[in-house]
């Protein structure tokens, strides 16, 4: 695999963000498919092992969230990334459309209620960004559904400017307590996404994929770009960014995706909890009484 990075697909909040800038396909980082998998599977190996060293020091979280445009490849890139990594230490939750009760709080509390536990790691597909995205270009949700004051939700742009202040402070506060994030925005072409929507009714196996509402919503692309930009601009910061990454070819949305997650990790400052001299004949002493007891 050639090598990846991280610092190409960033974006920390200085300058201007512009999707219209931003390639949704790169030149491939694998000579072929073997070289695809062999990179792939080291990759997996290599987060499994950090996250089992992260979940053994249990100090810190980490929570990946994944935005993107319909069929840019989520589910498949949650699949590929974190098949190798050991259940008890990751948690996905995927944010549908909210319940009544979630309606009856703030626009974080559900969110809030899946935030990761120390040593593990948990995985939004689709967030709280969802509150400045699909909300911003369908307000109607907000206004006939979300229950807020009229002093509240009579200024729409007073609401947007606030919810990324909410946002900025919720990471900002996540990540003063040792819960790191990693913020995914995947960026799929129009064109891209016309295909796969095509191929979803075209290949009865994958007619369960698709959904009507998905052919709708393709009428507010633009709006849906601009809501994206605005929101990626108001929300990157050097300490929580987003990255960017091309969608257009899976492949390498995963490889890209996994370096800059091992590389995330690597970061933190974990380690195996040291044994110390004590411990460790504590421990010897009971080699022993286990081989004894093989013959009980």
């Amino acid at each position: 695999m050639k090598k990846i990075d991280i610092d190409d697909f960033k974006f920390n909040g200085k300058g201007k963000f512009s999707i219209k800038k931003s390639e949704t396909k790169v030149n491939d980082f694998y000579d072929d498919k073997e070289d695809y998998e062999i990179a792939l599977k080291s990759l997996q190996t290599e987060l499994d092992e950090l996250q089992e060293k992260m979940f053994a020091h249990n100090k810190y979280g980490l929570l990946v969230i994944f935005q993107a445009m319909d069929a840019a490849g989520k589910d498949v890139t949650l699949k590929a990334v974190f098949s190798g990594v050991n259940p008890q230490g990751i948690r996905i939750y995927s944010f549908k459309r909210p319940t009544e009760t979630e309606l009856d709080h703030d626009f974080l509390w559900r969110t809030n209620m899946q935030l990761p536990e120390r040593g593990t790691i948990t995985v939004f597909n689709r967030s709280y960004y969802e509150e400045v995205l699909v909300v911003k270009v369908h307000p109607e949700i907000l206004i006939n559904n979300q229950r807020l004051p009229v002093e509240i939700s009579g200024d729409l742009d007073e609401v947007w400017k606030n919810r990324y202040e909410d946002i900025t402070n919720l990471e900002k506060y996540l990540t003063r307590n040792g819960i790191h994030l990693v913020k995914f925005f995947l960026n799929v072409s129009k064109k891209e996404q016309s295909e796969r929507l095509i191929e979803r009714i075209e290949d009865p196996s994958k007619n369960w994929k698709f959904e009507e509402q998905d052919v709708k919503e393709r009428e507010f692309w633009n709006n849906y770009q601009k809501a994206y930009e605005d929101a990626i601009n108001a929300t990157s910061t050097e300490g929580c960014p987003w990255y960017i990454i091309p969608a257009d070819d899976k492949k390498n949305m995963r490889l890209i995706v996994a370096s800059i997650l091992t590389q995330k990790l690597k970061s933190l400052d974990i380690n195996y909890p040291k044994s110390d001299a004590e411990r460790q004949a504590t421990l010897k002493s009971l080699i022993k009484k286990i081989r004894l007891q093989d013959n009980i």
